[in-house]
């Protein structure tokens, strides 16, 4: 591969592919932005939600439970 081959695939293939990908990660960074000025105490919620321990696994129902499987029955 020569050197104008090369620049010639950057100017046809990568260039404009570099372009069209920066050009949607910044609608996305704008949609963002502008959600944020929209609804700034829901976003500062799912900041929040973030840093939150997940809840606990639910536990099995005890054996004189009312509910019981129709398996186990």
């Amino acid at each position: 591969m020569t050197l104008a081959t090369a620049a010639e695939f950057l100017f046809i293939v990568a260039v404009p592919l570099l372009i069209v990908g920066g050009t949607v990660a910044g609608l996305f960074a704008l949609g963002a932005l502008f959600d944020f000025l929209e609804h700034p105490e829901e976003t500062r919620a799912r900041v929040e939600g973030l840093f939150r321990r997940p809840p606990a696994p639910a536990h099995p129902p005890d054996k004189g439970h009312f509910y019981q499987a129709h398996w186990q029955r």
